[in-house]
């Protein structure tokens, strides 16, 4: 999937679609394929990102898809229960292949978050295991992103 830039004055179409499709439409798709495969007490995970809470220019699609995902996880938990559902909405993740090397973005991302600290493929990983693994979080969209301000 693409990196997405799509402002309404510019709108791809393609692009929305294409995003649209692999967020929503596919993380749906793979959820019903799997289903009776998945343990009472199994676990599902999706993946959302900050750009539902904190827009920026060219977010329009990636945006909308992402609360998308909020209302999936919603939907999901309850048809799916006593299989748990939940997301995780990481901002920039600064060690992660699209953003390492590019300090000048981190460092401006860093002024943008309340603790200071960009946060890690690591710290993404560890949330990742205690939605995955935690029998209490059901439902659950955990922003990891240190308190983007």
């Amino acid at each position: 999937m693409r990196r997405d830039n799509n402002t309404i004055a510019g709108y791809d179409i393609a692009g929305a679609t294409e995003l649209a499709i692999a967020k929503i439409i596919g993380y749906t798709t793979v959820v019903h394929t799997l289903q009776s495969r998945i343990s009472p007490t199994g676990s599902v995970l999706l993946f959302g990102g900050l750009a539902k809470d904190v827009p920026y220019p060219g977010s329009t699609t990636v945006t909308t898809v992402n609360a998308g995902v909020t209302g999936l996880v919603a939907t999901l938990a309850k048809e799916l229960a006593p299989i748990r559902v939940n997301a995780i909405h990481p901002g920039m993740v600064g060690d992660s292949p699209y953003w390492a090397g590019n300090e000048r973005a981190v460092e401006a991302a860093r002024a943008r978050i309340l603790t200071g600290v960009v946060p890690t493929m690591r710290d993404i990983v560890e949330g990742s295991m205690f939605l995955l693994e935690n029998p209490a979080a059901n439902g659950v969209n955990l922003n990891l992103n240190g308190g983007h301000a």
